[in-house]
């Protein structure tokens, strides 16, 4: 029986049997009903106290309270009802009868639909708005519906799927689009949605393409290939015709190189690709292994040290103030063949553990030149597929867990989303809780098991810095971090499982766990220097800034971190800004290293002098040191023609009165 009922008095029934749904689609059904109104009919059952409980439209009632809430309905808005009656069982079949009838539309049907609305004098924006969709959705199918009309058959008729039809809108020429699609009907080989974009995209390719080098002329020619070939071209010019034809042979050469490549490496898998790097789309779901440099072997390790020594011989020429132009012009052409051959040794590729390489895989990409090129970085699967993408769930000690074996890899992939959901709802709720799990996987990160599937995206790992293998010796910052780290309570890390070790973790003082916060964010910083360019970062001064750090207290200028490495004229200048004058003309004929020396025991406070001369000298830092302000950027020093280690110009009121005062 149809029944108009007042909104106010439907309820949601618990016997509704759908009890997921979609945010995103829940909107774009509000806007829909505000726009048109109800176009399908509830179906209610009577109950309590004059109330008629909603058994099937769950969604529809949500949608006509949330515009009832706003304003945009009455609240005694009249809906039109289907009215039921039956035992329990029935209402509940015909609950899930009414859901299972449902089809949703052929992106074609849409595309033709939403094509009649802005034939009719809409706009995408009007569509957008009254279908509760994005704008760059409506756009999308009317692209579709502007598609070749035989392709837009085929995406009716589903014979072709939704990302292929995209690929042949990836141009507007439909008669580009028909002769592709015309090509390909009688084609042997597997069509992908990469293919079909490359061909409407080219409709030849040179001799010279990657793809065709790969292959050679005489193995697609005897494929049946077709080769244009204009009065002056050559091999490398000449035109391809096939390239359908091109990427199958392309894929199949790749195909058995990568089985190649898995056997020579040991490896458990070699993936293949025709683009010349490996795209975010073909690790996703993948977990990087880790991998170490392949180490240096002993006579690499002398090379290298005979280049280190090189380096400082020449550097000291450049450092030296009476060198002449045409040495220091040598000195610089020699630092660099000598800075070229350091880095050959230490760019080296990763090498993968022997144990590690039984279920690894990594990915064979196409290089420019028609290469097949192995990518040196390498990944294990999270999961193991079945054949005809049906998926089992990793077997694990412990309780028996339920197996996917009877499920598609689509529906493991959705529920698990959904799952995700419902805890990060909880987790979201609980910020005390979401702390520990965040400090927790930080912390975690560089000793746990890389065999452990990741709980989440959470990364911090610690910043290398832009020297390797740096070490400030006797540097207070340095050593209280190392005795920081040295304090921190790591009983948590006996526990044999992550499980374990988090419930450990979170067993330890809010004390402990709040040393540990401190530790994971503070060991993720990376270099900066109060300075305008690359190594400018403004966040480091504000922090320095709310921490009110005070440099002069954890770092000392001293010969061997500064003195010694920089210009004869910038460690005058300090002087002058400790001293005045009078301390730069007692310095001021000194040789380099006598200088240095002197210096730092100035600016440690371990002289004989004015006491306002030593306090500015223990209140001396390096402009580029000091934690400025954010709002007044500043040069790597005030006076920026100071000559540095590079070796510019000396220039300046300040260097022309040291000039002086050695006269």
């Amino acid at each position: 029986m149809i029944q108009s009922i007042p909104l106010k008095k439907l309820v949601p029934s618990p016997r509704n049997v759908r009890k997921s749904s979609d945010v995103l689609a829940d909107l774009q059904l509000r806007a829909d009903i505000g726009a048109r109104g109800l176009l399908q009919n509830l179906v209610v059952r009577k109950g309590k106290r004059g109330k008629f409980e909603v058994e099937a439209g769950g969604r529809r009632l949500a949608a006509l309270q949330a515009l009832a809430e706003e304003g945009t309905l009455p609240e005694n808005h009249e809906v039109t009802c289907i009215v039921i009656e039956g035992e329990e069982s029935e209402v509940r079949e015909a609950s899930l009868a009414e859901n299972f009838q449902r089809l949703a539309m052929n992106p074609a049907d849409e595309a033709q639909a939403f094509a009649s609305i802005i034939e009719a004098g809409a706009t995408p924006e009007d569509v957008a708005r009254r279908f509760g969709l994005t704008v760059r959705f409506v756009e999308g199918r009317l692209r579709l519906a502007s598609l070749a009309p035989c392709v837009f058959e085929a995406l009716a008729e589903g014979t072709i799927t939704l990302d292929m039809a995209k690929a042949y809108g990836a141009i507007s020429d439909v008669e580009r689009q028909a002769h592709v699609y015309a090509e390909l009907q009688d084609a042997w080989y597997q069509i992908t949605p990469d293919t079909i974009r490359r061909m409407v995209l080219d409709a030849t390719v040179r001799g010279s393409d990657p793809r065709a080098v790969l292959v050679g002329r005489d193995a697609y020619l005897d494929a049946g290939g077709r080769i244009e070939r204009e009065l002056f071209d050559d091999d490398a010019s000449e035109s391809w015709i096939d390239i359908a034809l091109l990427e199958d042979l392309a894929h199949k050469a790749m195909e058995e190189a990568a089985e190649k490549a898995a056997l020579e490496y040991g490896l458990a898998w070699v993936r293949p690709t025709l683009g010349n790097y490996v795209s975010h789309d073909l690790v996703e779901g993948l977990a990087r292994l880790p991998c170490e440099p392949a180490p240096l072997t002993e006579q690499e390790v002398q090379e290298f040290s005979e280049l280190e020594a090189d380096y400082d011989r020449v550097a000291a020429v450049l450092e030296d103030e009476d060198s002449d132009e045409d040495e220091v012009a040598k000195a610089e052409q020699e630092l660099v063949v000598i800075d070229r051959a350091m880095r050959a040794l230490n760019d080296r590729p990763p090498v993968l553990a022997e144990e590690l390489k039984a279920e690894a895989g990594a990915f064979l990409v196409l290089s420019r030149n028609g290469e097949p090129m192995l990518v040196p970085q390498f990944y294990t699967e999270t999961e193991v597929i079945a054949d005809e993408g049906v998926v089992e769930a990793i077997e694990e000690n412990g309780p028996a867990k339920p197996k996917g074996s009877s499920l598609s890899q689509r529906l493991l992939d959705e529920l698990a989303m959904q799952r995700r959901d419902i805890l990060a709802i909880h987790l979201a709720n609980d910020p005390a809780l979401a702390l520990d799990f965040m400090v927790f996987t930080l912390a975690d990160a560089d000793g746990s098991d890389w065999r452990a599937k990741k709980a989440s995206t959470l990364g911090g790992s610690v910043a290398s810095g832009p020297v390797t293998g740096f070490e400030a010796k006797d540097a207070p910052a340095s050593a209280a971090l190392a005795e920081f780290a040295g304090s921190l309570d790591e009983s948590w890390r006996s526990g044999e499982s992550d499980v374990e070790r988090f419930a450990k973790f979170r067993a330890l003082s809010d004390e402990a766990r709040s040393a540990w916060l401190g530790h994971v964010v503070s060991r993720t910083l990376v270099a900066s220097l109060a300075c305008d360019g690359e190594r400018s970062v403004p966040l480091h001064e504000a922090l320095g800034s709310l921490l009110e750090i005070e440099t002069t207290h954890w770092w000392r200028p001293t010969a061997a971190n500064y003195f010694d490495r920089v210009a004869k004229a910038r460690t005058l200048e300090a002087l002058d800004a400790a001293g005045g004058p009078e301390l730069v003309s007692r310095y001021a004929a000194s040789k380099k290293a006598e200088l240095a020396s002197a210096a730092e025991r100035i600016f440690s406070g371990n002289f004989i002098g004015d006491a306002e001369v030593k306090e500015r000298a223990q209140a001396w830092v390096p402009t580029i040191m000091r934690f400025t302000d954010t709002d007044v950027p500043t040069d790597l020093e005030e006076d920026a023609s100071i000559e540095d280690e590079a070796g510019e110009t000396v220039s300046g009121d300040v260097t022309d009165e040291i000039a002086e005062q050695a006269a």
